[in-house]
């Protein structure tokens, strides 16, 4: 007689509140105007058309609170929103013909990929954690440093200077920030949970 074993699907953060299309609705909306504030923390740099900022932290951090399915939405809506104009990317702007775009683009599957992380639990381990947010920021480069060396018309050499390079230590920090609480609030929501 054989058996075929299911895999429970872990649930995420926002799924911790109660159920129903207003938290639904309410988590799409409020992750995308998190990206989008966490993205005006932008420092511009002089050497690449790139600016740091917050934004790929809080993709990383909405993509995990809120599932795949949801997190794809909450960055699809954020994305859009700049598309037509409201000014919610770095720097304020808006639009898509810049040299950054491609990374707003790459956030939608690194939320998408830190949604499965948390779907699968791996949010619950600082370590699974850290590794699956610095594979998200890889996705980011992977979607955006193509998009800035066709727009900014750069070699390969160049593209990985201004595209890659100076963001390798901060998205590691990102990564760690992450990983150091994400596991911490699911730790804190097991000891709220096991005293009521």
């Amino acid at each position: 007689m054989s058996q075929t074993l299911t895999a429970t699907p872990s649930r995420t953060l926002v799924e911790i509140l109660p159920a129903g299309r207003v938290r639904t609705v309410a988590a799409v909306v409020l992750g995308a105007v998190v990206v989008a504030a966490l993205g005006q923390v932008a420092v511009p740099l002089p050497f690449t058309p790139v600016p740091l900022s917050l934004g790929t932290l809080a993709v990383l951090g909405v993509g995990a609170a809120l599932g795949p399915r949801l997190a794809l939405a909450s960055v699809g809506l954020m994305v859009l929103a700049g598309m037509s104009g409201l000014p919610v990317f770095a720097g304020a702007t808006s639009g898509w013909a810049f040299a950054s775009f491609g990374y707003v683009l790459g956030y939608l599957p690194a939320a998408a990929l830190m949604g499965r992380l948390a779907r699968s639990g791996g949010d619950r381990s600082v370590w699974r954690t850290f590794a699956g947010a610095a594979g998200a920021s890889v996705l980011v480069y992977l979607v955006g440093a193509p998009w800035l060396a066709v727009y900014a018309h750069l070699g390969l050499a160049e593209t990985l200077a201004a595209g890659v390079t100076p963001f390798l230590v901060g998205d590691a920090i990102k990564s760690a920030i992450v990983a150091g609480i994400l596991p911490s609030l699911w730790a804190a929501q097991r000891f709220v949970a096991a005293r009521h």
